[in-house]
């Protein structure tokens, strides 16, 4: 495997909460310890159910928000040793696609402005060649030269996605975090949108941290996945080793939901009991214990450790501790 473009390592972010007349201070434990690779070139999948801390993990890669604690190398250049002057240069190998296409463009803005102010930030071009730049990224993403000098309103939301995208392609980046990019999108166009960026990976050398809690899109668009739980990342594996052979009971139960539309296709049935805890004061042990049905004594009481289990697959779980 070649050498990673992105390194996680002991990752955590706190935010702080105040509760009580007393204005008791206590966090809420969003990212609590995150280790994870993303090789140039590839898509990483990020899978949980909401509120297990998938966008608060990108936003920390991008430097958006400050890590409570923990390392974020790209390129081997550690990223939380650097203040933001000394990261604004950078900033242009990292971009990000925003979940929702309605609330993440300026309204005001024009195409034209929206495509093209990242370029002047960086500096990569002149007044007199952005509006070129700007047509060329606008035709990579399916849109043409007259939808310059139109406004947001006048889109669909699979034509605001795709000027997003254009927006983020618009620095030449190295990574794209894209959060959720779909969610809020018709089925039939969130096919396109995911094969778009499909054919974009492949034309600009693009690495991708896909964030997502549909397991579907996940699966069509990833090289490897990487499932999280209450903060933490539980698994992760190569696409297809995870869907034909799910470890850790968690990932079995998220990939028991999906239904299947062959009826000669059986799955082991597997009932997730009572809701997720709260982040604010997570389990002792395990955090998955209060809902697993495999649970042993220990998980109770020690927190098993995110380790190889084989080649390519890393877990953290008691039930295959070495």
């Amino acid at each position: 495997m070649s050498e990673p473009l992105v390194e996680v390592r002991g990752l955590k972010k706190y935010f702080p909460v105040f509760r009580g007349w007393k204005k008791e201070k206590t966090y809420v434990r969003a990212v609590d310890g995150v280790d994870l690779s993303i090789t140039r070139g590839e898509t990483l999948g990020l899978v949980g159910e909401s509120g297990c801390g998938k966008t608060t993990v990108g936003r920390l890669i991008l430097k958006l928000i400050e890590p409570t604690e923990g390392e974020i190398l790209f390129e081997g250049k550690n990223l939380t040793l650097m203040n933001n002057k000394e990261i604004h240069p950078m900033r242009r190998a990292f971009q990000i696609i925003f979940q929702d296409p309605f609330a993440s463009l300026n309204p005001r803005m024009t195409v034209n402005e929206i495509v093209g102010r990242p370029m002047e930030i960086h500096g990569l071009v002149d007044r007199s060649h952005r509006d070129e730049r700007v047509c060329q990224l606008l035709e990579s993403v399916g849109l043409r030269k007259e939808h310059l000098g139109r406004y947001p309103h006048e889109f669909s939301g699979g034509q605001r996605q795709r000027i997003g995208i254009a927006r983020a392609l618009a620095t030449q980046p190295k990574l794209i975090v894209a959060d959720e990019p779909t969610s809020a999108l018709d089925v039939s166009v969130q096919a396109q949108i995911l094969n778009l960026m499909k054919e974009l990976q492949r034309e600009f050398g693009l690495t991708y941290l896909f964030i997502s809690h549909n397991i579907g899109v996940i699966r069509h668009i990833s090289d490897r996945i990487a499932v999280m739980y209450l903060g933490k990342v539980v698994e992760m594996a190569e696409k297809r080793a995870l869907f034909q052979s799910p470890v850790h009971p968690y990932t079995k139960a998220l990939l028991a939901a999906v239904p299947s539309m062959d009826p000669r296709r059986r799955r082991d049935e597997v009932i997730l009991e009572g809701d997720v805890p709260s982040p604010i004061s997570p389990p002792s042990g395990c955090r998955f214990h209060t809902r697993c049905q495999y649970a042993l004594p220990k998980c109770y009481e020690e927190e098993p450790l995110f380790h190889q289990v084989e080649d390519g697959r890393w877990v953290s779980c008691h039930l295959h501790s070495s």
